[in-house]
């Protein structure tokens, strides 16, 4: 899921220094994109109640080596604020919760995880002027269709290629990260680098490569 309706760098009301709660995941939450989480442990039940009682935000990052479960995890240290926008209680202290993903944010320190996850933040914002032409996004839009389409051609089960993004460039980017078909790492990558123009010609070299994959298994080459 996208989406559709998030512009500009949301949550820019926060400064440095905000102390958040976080979760280390197994998947990257990129800005603008939704992602489903299930809470079981102890601690992400005790962090789900704190968070639905404030501002409903919380901070994702990729767990860099180690369990989701567990604790005592490497994390990377650049992933994204987040926002609650459904919370459901399930049977058997459960949680069901969908985030959206709103910006990118670094970890100035990580404290100590008492009850859960919890680090000192920052923005990791782009130069404003640095949004790549809206062609490249049409381009990258593109590209990415062909792609799918030959994944499915293929067998494979990938997101339908009517998909649309917003009009501005660096989010659109953002929104072709979530859907393009690549590695856990590599989206890692993509959020860490810094310039959306940056992002957008590393995107693009993953979707050639990927293309390349494609188009040998297609040939039966």
């Amino acid at each position: 899921m996208i989406a559709t309706g998030l512009t500009g760098s949301i949550g820019e009301n926060h400064g440095p220094n905000r102390r958040l709660p976080m979760i280390p995941l197994g998947a990257v939450l990129l800005p603008s994109a939704f992602l489903p989480i299930h809470l079981f442990e102890a601690r992400y039940l005790e962090m789900i109640t704190d968070v639905l009682a404030g501002e409903k935000e919380f901070g994702s990052v990729l767990i860099r080596r180690g369990s989701e479960v567990g604790g005592g995890e490497e994390r990377h240290d650049i992933g994204t604020l987040a926002h609650i926008v459904e919370a459901t209680r399930l049977p058997g202290e459960r949680w069901a919760v969908v985030a959206v993903g709103l910006q990118r944010i670094r970890v100035q320190a990580w404290l100590p995880d008492d009850p859960y996850p919890i680090a000192l933040i920052e923005p990791w914002l782009d130069d404003r002027e640095d949004s790549p032409p809206s062609s490249v996004v049409v381009d990258l839009s593109s590209r990415l269709r062909r792609l799918l389409a030959g994944l499915s051609e293929l067998g494979e089960r990938v997101p339908a290629t009517d998909f649309q993004v917003v009009d501005e460039p660096s989010n659109a980017i953002f929104q072709l990260m979530a859907i393009a078909p690549i590695s856990v790492y590599d989206r890692q990558r993509l959020l860490e680098t810094r310039g959306a123009q940056r992002r957008a010609q590393l995107l693009g070299h993953l979707l050639s490569e990927a293309q390349e994959t494609v188009d040998m298994r297609l040939t039966g080459a």
